[in-house]
């Protein structure tokens, strides 16, 4: 979800200081003169003048291309304040001598001198003071533990080891290096053992995947000189593509300046180029929404639902209501689910037991008839009354209504590579395979499903998904 939030920061700071000059142009008006201005109460007869019109929109026009000029809207971790404020200063005096040359032709009467430089002050001050408590707040919310970005560098050279310098030294920026991948095969080291890089080393290029594996990682950040192999670059990009995270290449001094003209992101004098997998903004910013409001809603309405299953779980013997599991979230990252508890409460305890009986390929677990399912717990699972619970896991954001089913730990150790896409994005209620027969389904069509789900996601796919989940539930297709 970065090119989500990044995309988010980006539109709301532009309409925030398009907000901030109208503000300040109407403020600064000088009212007393203000009849034949914006603000003024012959605003439509004087709007309905063609060249008053043209005015207008160019004014508009003109502070949004000096707002993109002077900005450049790099809203991520590795663009410092000092730089935003810059930007800040240089855009108000631009659209401050902007306004005056458009006095002419509109808000007549309105400004003067003094409102030029009142106009300037209330840009520049909101603006820069608005871009400082943005960026505490982002400071607090990148150094809580769950928003920290794991990050590991491709290279071993002296731009890996620099810019890996500078990531330590800048704890705002939330970012946390993981380590080094080293880019020469034949090299020797230590594997895992701390270096005079700062970091350990945990393996050559060829042995990315199985880094990637073995290690939580939400960003790979290639460092690679300018007589790098291509190929390798190109493995790596595609090994986090494979698995749906992020990459960015960083270019040395050599090329730097080749990549000058793009802007995407920058730290000190290198420019970062990262690749994104996420797309369709309005549609994912929507897709929360719906989760949000969606399991919010269901958890009012199923309350008696919930209120029965708990007095039924209590009837039949002791044990907690709910069964609280360790599952496996987008990137690796973990959390606790909720289900209704269907087993005994020992259930865990004698899953070694009955492992041989397993009737599921694959690495996941699955019975018909398991033991150790209590008879109320059969109802729950029949009619997925059990899954409610998850709806807390949907409303704090750890999962979504519709998405790749969450997975155990030891499942997803034995994960074949490309099984590991299903870790990049969030977890669901209910999926293809939920509403596909569940367990009539083979371990290996049940994870192209999941692949097909997310290659194709749509608000359109999740409201198709959400609406064959009714009559799987209803019916209890695939549930045992």
């Amino acid at each position: 979800m970065i090119r989500l939030r990044y995309k988010l920061l980006n539109k709301s700071y532009r309409l925030l200081d398009q907000g901030i000059l109208w503000a300040a142009a109407a403020i600064t008006a000088n009212l007393k003169q203000a009849k034949n201005s914006l603000v003024g109460t012959n605003l439509l007869s004087e709007v309905q003048i063609v060249s008053n019109a043209v005015a207008i929109f160019a004014i508009a026009a003109g502070w949004v291309a000096i707002f993109q000029q002077s900005m450049g809207y790099k809203i991520d971790r590795l663009t410092p304040l000092t730089m935003q404020v810059r930007g800040i200063l240089l855009a108000s005096g631009l659209s401050s001598l902007w306004l005056a040359v458009g006095t002419g032709f509109v808000f007549k009467g309105c400004y003067d001198g003094r409102g030029i430089v009142g106009f300037f002050g209330i840009v520049a001050l909101v603006g820069a003071g608005t871009r400082w408590s943005l960026d505490l707040a982002l400071r607090s919310y990148r150094h809580s533990g769950d928003h920290q970005r794991h990050i590991l560098i491709v290279g071993t050279n002296k731009l890996a080891v620099d810019f890996a310098r500078k990531i330590d030294q800048s704890e705002a920026l939330g970012i946390k290096t993981v380590g080094f991948v080293n880019e020469a095969p034949s090299q020797t080291f230590s594997r895992s053992q701390p270096t005079q890089l700062g970091h350990p080393i945990l393996g050559t290029v060829t042995q990315l995947q199985s880094i990637l594996v073995e290690h939580r990682i939400d960003e790979i950040m290639v460092c690679l000189s300018s007589n790098a192999k291509l190929s390798d670059v190109v493995k790596v990009v595609q090994c986090a593509n494979d698995i749906g995270i992020v990459a960015r290449v960083i270019p040395d001094a050599k090329t730097n300046d080749w990549f000058g003209q793009l802007h995407v992101e920058g730290l000190d004098k290198h420019h970062v180029l990262t690749f994104f997998k996420e797309r369709l903004l309005i549609q994912h910013f929507i897709k929360r929404v719906v989760d949000v409001v969606g399991s919010a809603l269901l958890l009012v309405i199923l309350s008696p639902l919930w209120v029965a299953s708990a007095l039924m779980i209590k009837a039949v013997g002791d044990g907690p209501i709910l069964f609280v599991q360790e599952r496996i979230g987008i990137n690796q990252r973990s959390f606790m689910l909720y289900k209704f508890r269907s087993m005994v409460a020992d259930a865990e305890g004698q899953k070694e037991d009955i492992e041989h009986l397993n009737e599921q390929t694959g690495p996941v677990f699955k019975m018909k008839d398991d033991p150790r399912v209590t008879k109320i717990g059969k109802f729950l699972r029949k009619t997925s009354i059990d899954e409610l619970p998850q709806l807390l896991n949907v409303l704090r954001g750890e999962m979504s209504l519709v998405g790749p089913r969450p997975p155990l730990r030891e499942e997803v150790r034995k994960y074949e590579w490309l099984y590991r896409k299903r870790l990049s994005v969030k977890p669901g209620l209910t999926c293809i395979w939920q509403v596909s027969g569940r367990n009539k389904v083979s371990f290996e069509r049940w994870m192209e499903m999941d692949h097909q789900y997310i290659e194709n996601w749509s608000l359109w796919l999740d409201m198709k998904i959400l609406l064959a989940t009714i009559p799987a539930v209803l019916f209890g297709r695939g549930a045992s």
